[in-house]
């Protein structure tokens, strides 16, 4: 399995650079972790559009489904040129209605709903949801697949219940959207200390941190998160290949 970031930034991206979100591929199936602003334009670096196999969202803020749309049009360009593709399946919660619907469109893509309890097979994959402490119904996801697992926390802020979700996991990719100071005081979301003893508890063998502010020191995040987990912990890279 190859995980490759796509973008890393939360709320809103740096001049030509994307919000968080991750192409996981294995086998030659690819899927896409969440679709915020600037995702279509970076993720096609590593993938033609007409090449993603799947989508899963996490929740429906706007820094993780900005791009839906545009990746709709993509498909729909392609079918007029004669070049039609499957339907692409967009896994996304639906306790929003409003944003549910939108993820089936014209033929192009169709919703899939998932919540907490399902276990969902996406290509190669089994996926697992938890859902985490945001202010709006979020969903972290686990991707396994021959006995190998990355762990994706999504937004949150600290969860006993993520411990349990990711026991285990070759790979943790955590939020890690606060700097200590700001710890407890915004709602949502964890800081690099928190990060870390996720991935402490959960025996992890890596931690990625993703999701980050575009203010500050970034290395205050990783060094906070160093100081609780011994194992490997970085920023996640833009193109770089996490494989498992």
């Amino acid at each position: 399995m190859k995980v490759i970031p796509i973008g890393i930034w939360g709320g809103y991206p740096k001049a030509n650079e994307a919000t968080s979100s991750f192409l996981i591929e294995h086998d030659g199936f690819h899927c896409l972790v969440d679709c915020g602003s600037g995702v279509l334009s970076s993720l096609q670096n590593y993938v033609p559009l007409e090449k993603l196999d799947a989508v899963v969202l996490s929740h429906y803020h706007a820094d993780h489904i900005a791009d839906i749309g545009s990746l709709q049009y993509s498909r729909l360009i392609n079918y007029y040129l004669g070049k039609p593709s499957p339907a692409l399946p967009i896994y996304g919660h639906d306790r929003d209605d409003e944003n549910f619907v939108k993820l089936s469109y014209k033929e192009q893509t169709i919703g899939v709903a998932i919540q907490e309890t399902n276990i969902v097979h996406i290509g190669p994959f089994e996926v697992t949801f938890c859902e985490t402490v945001h202010p709006v119904y979020c969903l972290a996801m686990k991707f396994t697949v021959d006995g190998r697992s990355v762990t994706l926390t999504a937004d949150t802020e600290w969860h006993d219940k993520l411990v349990d979700f990711a026991c285990g996991t070759d790979l943790l990719i955590s939020e890690a959207n606060l700097y200590e100071e700001h710890l407890g005081k915004a709602p949502g979301h964890m800081a690099g200390s928190e990060a870390g003893k996720l991935a402490k508890l959960a025996g992890a063998k890596r931690l990625v941190l993703t999701h980050l502010p575009l203010h500050g020191d970034l290395t205050e995040i990783s060094d906070a998160a160093k100081e609780v987990f011994e194992g490997d912990v970085e920023l996640a890279v833009v193109g770089k290949a996490y494989e498992i």
